[in-house]
């Protein structure tokens, strides 16, 4: 039984761009996938070994008849079904099974009578003749076998002609079939299938294994030059990585008319044109453009062909035929009868004894004699010198008829098959047409078709293509020249005198080139496209004559091929022993660098080659520093690549080098890269620092890690690649309201392995835990109480030296800020960390009470600028801007007490915004109170004021000069805050913007004006 093979062709090779690839060398030192193939190619002859094999190749038009498959095991796999009458086949002492091994004849049981093998005939079994013991080689003498059925499926039907897929059912019970006269091992290679057309390769275990590159495809030329009803199926396999073979099944143009040949003639030619096969992959390398028919070292192209007879009447030739047909027969044969009643209905008398095996050798002579002039037709000339040859015999009536065969004026005219294609001798009947279950009745339906040679294996060899081509190529020269000559008057005679003394009869006769002479030893050696030097031979070429199931005879051919076949394990050694001495090539003259990674702590199970940045924390910069070394003898070029994934580096990691670039780019983005000399040195620091509000949200949500690997490539090197990990410490940035208000006693870090829903359906330890988030109220009330405590200070402290909340808008505007920048980040960063953990703020003894206040101030703004929603989310901000919209249009006024119940109204739908919005405005009026405070109440206004809307007309500042910093301050502070705490985009167009940016600067200065404030305004 035959088993399926995976069709073993590697992927195409691609130029490698990605980040670990060496680079296309430039010097021939520099070592490739391609340079090293070529270094094993050089040695090839040190793992090639001689290989002969058996290749059978079939042709059978099955014309969609049942019961055909039942034959196909028999004539193709085991060689039977051939009639030694009826075809000139010698066998080989050594292929014929009737003799041992010895060569001496074995004693077998007598093959089946054609009387009672086309008597038993049937659709449900094979037709082929009983106790036939096969007359070709078969079975496992054979390696490769290759089948092209065509008509598997009745492709002259319209719905099947155009069919826009191929239905690959009919195909299955075929496969079956083949398989199961196959010996045990033999492997499916491949398959193609277009409508009727099938093409099946199987390999023996011998040479399954060594089967690569193959390809498959097919050809329409049917209806309307592209449908499957007629046209080619191809397959291309690579034997032994060394030879190149193509098979072509093929069913052109039928039909007898004047424009037949020239249709049929059209379709090999579009086959030849169309047929392409994938890329050849060849020691990793892949060829850039994919082969065709005649790139290969051995093509062959067989299947119905269709070629007929020229200029001879096909009734005639029938008639001639069963001449030879009807001594196959037995008196009794239905058959017999007819051939007869045929033949003397066309006038000859056939003087029959008991039996056709009967007839006397001078009758049968005689009776041929006159039917061919009955039929007029001339007889093969016979040579009388020739004692051997009978020309009454069946070669002779063949040799008579082959000169009319369409193919071969076609070949000889050069109008198909010409460039060096070939085909064996024809000692056989025609394959066609013929009355299915029939060994020798021609035809005899209402049509009468004429016999013909339909069925035909073409073969050729590489040596016979470019022997062609070189001969085409001379005859244009002689051409050109002698047009030169014409051109120049050259060729007219001339009578004065006599240049040259020629005899075209003995002059230049022992260059005569005469292609039946023999040839010297190595005359048959095909040099094939690999450089390996094999040989083909056609051992034999013959029909299965006693083949009943269909109107067509099957036809093979049996070929010895001798090739070079590579040896895997010699192959393997060469390999290994030619990158040994590239790799040493390679080392000497590649550049080469030394990457030295400053020490640092490991965690446990994570390999020490990794960059480890340790714990991370927002704005907390972690830095790592790499000294690179070029320990190579040649200078050496480098520079980090683009990953493809985002640039050179991840977003979180800057790099920078402690020397200037050889190709200074103002686009960051550019590949920088820097040499060194032998010996040289250089640094190069990692920062990793989380600043983006969105990597912290990715981070905190797992969505993305402190991970990543940086690719160092070398030119004409190799790349170096520098793992990066860091542990990313969970945050209360970036996160909303109702997530904080979950996060439980000791900090968000207490969530380092956990996810906070933040949603109203969570349960378990997702549960609210605070009415506002704690990081909100522990930094209003550290503010609060660090405002009171350094005017305080200050007041017992400070007498000559300006106060630092003087400026409008301390300690909140950051222009206002006096303390060190490098000392506040140090501040907010211990700020943060006491907030993410759950802990108290310890502020460092060095850093005064002011400064620790717009340390506070500044982490505040950070913590209310990360919230996902804000402390009035936009949907609420919408809610109350339609209010304020409504009033303003009414010019309805309420006071201040009223306007503000109003807003808490609105927010009290979400308490976590509700609470902390009052801890926020509560924290600011109270610094308010503390940096300029009311001693006394201001004067009234001696002028009535109109009704006032909801939060108030925007008026000029008060009289009193301390009313008057309240209300500056107050402006000062909505300004700051009320980006950080507001959600929702402006208007964009200039008023509409100035409108709503008023009312969300007057919303929040209602909850900072005190009562006294209030009536002055009013």
């Amino acid at each position: 039984m035959a088993s399926h093979m995976m069709e073993g062709d590697p992927s195409p090779a691609r130029k490698q761009s990605v980040p670990g690839a060496f680079p296309l060398p430039d010097t021939p030192i520099v070592s490739s996938q391609q340079s090293l193939s070529q270094a094993v190619y050089q040695r090839r002859a040190e793992y090639t070994r001689s290989q002969k094999i058996r290749v059978k190749i079939g042709t059978w038009n099955v014309a969609a008849l049942p019961g055909t498959e039942k034959d196909i095991g028999a004539w193709f796999i085991k060689g039977k079904g051939i009639s030694d009458n009826l075809t000139g086949l010698t066998v080989r002492v050594e292929d014929d099974p009737s003799r041992n091994g010895n060569g001496n004849p074995v004693q077998s049981r007598v093959i089946e009578s054609v009387t009672d093998q086309e008597k038993r005939r049937t659709k449900q079994m094979s037709t082929i003749p009983r106790n036939d013991s096969g007359s070709l080689p078969g079975g496992d003498d054979v390696d490769l076998y290759v089948l092209g059925l065509q008509e598997i499926l009745d492709v002259n039907s319209k719905i099947e002609a155009i069919r826009p897929y191929t239905d690959p059912n009919p195909a299955n019970k075929w496969k079956r079939s083949v398989s199961e006269a196959l010996p045990e091992g033999y492997e499916l290679v491949t398959e193609q299938q277009l409508l009727g057309l099938l093409i099946l390769i199987y390999a023996s275990p011998k040479i399954a294994h060594t089967i690569s590159s193959v390809s498959t495809t097919s050809v329409g030329t049917g209806l309307g030059g592209w449908m499957g009803n007629k046209g080619a199926v191809t397959a291309r396999i690579v034997l032994g990585e060394t030879t190149r073979m193509v098979f072509v099944n093929c069913h052109l143009a039928a039909g007898n008319e004047k424009s037949s040949v020239s249709s049929r003639n059209e379709d090999a030619e579009q086959i030849l044109s169309r047929t392409k096969f994938s890329p050849i992959q060849r020691e990793g390398v892949v060829e850039e453009f994919g082969e065709g028919i005649g790139d290969e070292d051995f093509g062959f192209w067989f299947g119905d062909l269709n070629y007929r007879l020229d200029t001879l009447a096909g009734d005639d030739v029938r008639r001639l035929l069963m001449l030879h047909t009807r001594n196959e027969y037995d008196i009794r044969q239905t058959s017999l009868r007819k051939i007869d009643n045929e033949l003397r209905a066309a006038g000859l008398s056939m003087d029959m004894p008991g039996s056709s095996n009967e007839t006397a050798e001078g009758s049968e002579t005689s009776s041929l004699s006159t039917a061919s002039q009955a039929l007029s037709i001339t007889l093969h000339d016979v040579d009388e010198s020739d004692h051997t040859t009978d020309p009454t015999s069946l070669q002779s009536t063949l040799s008579s008829l082959l000169p009319h065969d369409q193919l071969h004026k076609q070949m000889r005219s050069r109008k198909a098959f010409y460039d060096g294609w070939q085909e064996g001798a024809i000692d056989f009947l025609p394959t066609y047409k013929y009355d299915v279950g029939s060994v020798g009745m021609f035809d005899s339906s209402e049509k009468k078709r004429g016999p013909s040679w339909c069925d035909r294996i073409l073969y050729r060899t590489r040596k016979d293509r470019l022997e062609y081509l070189r001969a085409m190529k001379e005859e244009e020269e002689a051409r050109r020249k002698d047009a030169e000559m014409k051109g120049r008057g050259l060729d007219k005679p001339m009578d004065e005198e006599i240049l040259y003394d020629y005899d075209p009869d003995t002059d230049g006769a022992e260059e005569c080139y005469d292609e039946n002479l023999e040839h010297d030893a190595n005359s048959n050696i095909v040099v094939t496209k690999a450089g390996y030097g094999d040989r083909l031979e056609l051992d034999y070429y013959t029909s299965h004559q006693r083949v009943l199931s269909s109107d067509h005879k099957p036809l093979d051919a049996v070929f010895t091929l001798d090739y070079d076949a590579v040896d895997l394990e010699l192959k393997a050694a060469v390999h290994q022993e030619v990158a040994r001495e590239l790799d040493k090539a390679e080392n000497e003259g590649r550049p080469c660098i030394t990457l030295v990674v400053d020490s640092h702590t490991y965690d446990e199970g994570h390999p020490d080659e990794s960059i480890n940045f340790g714990d991370i924390r927002y704005n907390n910069p972690k830095i790592r520093s790499i000294t690179i070394a070029n320990t190579g003898r040649v200078a050496a070029t480098f520079g980090f690549v683009d990953r493809h994934v985002g640039g050179f580096a991840p977003p979180w990691l800057s790099i920078k080098f402690d020397r200037a670039s050889d190709n200074l780019n103002r686009n960051p983005n550019a590949l920088r890269e820097y040499t060194l000399e032998p010996g040289d040195t250089t640094g190069v620091n990692l920062t990793v620092q989380i600043t983006d509000i969105e990597q912290v949200r990715s981070l905190n949500e797992g969505r993305s890690n402190i991970e990543d690997v940086l690719v160092l490539r070398v030119q004409n090197g190799r790349d170096h690649f520098l793992p990066l990990r860091g542990l990313w410490l969970q945050s209360s940035l970036g996160r909303s309201l109702e997530k904080l208000t979950r996060i439980p006693e000791g900090g968000v870090r207490r969530l380092q392995h956990q996810k906070p829903d933040g949603s109203s359906h969570s349960s378990g330890e997702d549960v609210v835990m605070w009415s506002a988030p704690k990081e909100v109220f522990q930094l209003t009330e550290a503010i609060e109480a660090l405002v009171e405590r350094t005017i305080a200070e200050w007041g017992m402290k400070e007498t000559h030296r300006r106060p630092p909340w003087e400026p409008i808008g301390w300690p909140f505007s950051k222009v206002t800020w006096t303390s060190d920048l490098d000392q506040r980040n140090v501040l907010m960063d211990e700020l943060r960390e006491a907030l993410d953990t759950g802990q108290a703020f310890v502020y460092p003894p060095e850093i005064d009470t002011a400064h620790k206040v717009e340390g506070l101030a500044a982490t505040l703004l950070t913590f209310l600028e990360s919230l996902e929603d804000g402390i009035v989310p936009q949907k609420l901000w919408q809610k109350l801007n339609k209010g304020i919209e409504e009033r303003e249009r009414f010019r309805k006024s309420v006071s201040g007490e009223e306007m503000r119940l109003w807003v808490l109204d609105i927010l009290s739908v979400s308490p976590a915004h509700s609470i902390s919005f009052t801890f926020l405005v509560s924290m600011l009026a109270s610094v308010v109170n503390e940096i300029a405070p009311l001693r006394s109440l201001p004067p009234t206004p001696t002028t009535p004021r109109s009704p006032d809307t909801l939060l108030g007309r925007a008026r000029g500042l008060s009289q009193d000069p301390t009313l008057a910093r309240r209300q500056q301050i107050n402006r000062k502070y909505a300004e700051v805050f009320v980006d950080v705490m507001i959600r929702g985009a402006l208007p964009g167009k200039g008023r509409e913007k100035k409108v709503e940016e008023d009312r969300r600067y007057r919303l929040l200065e209602v909850f900072l004006r005190s009562k006294w404030e209030e009536d002055w305004e009013r």
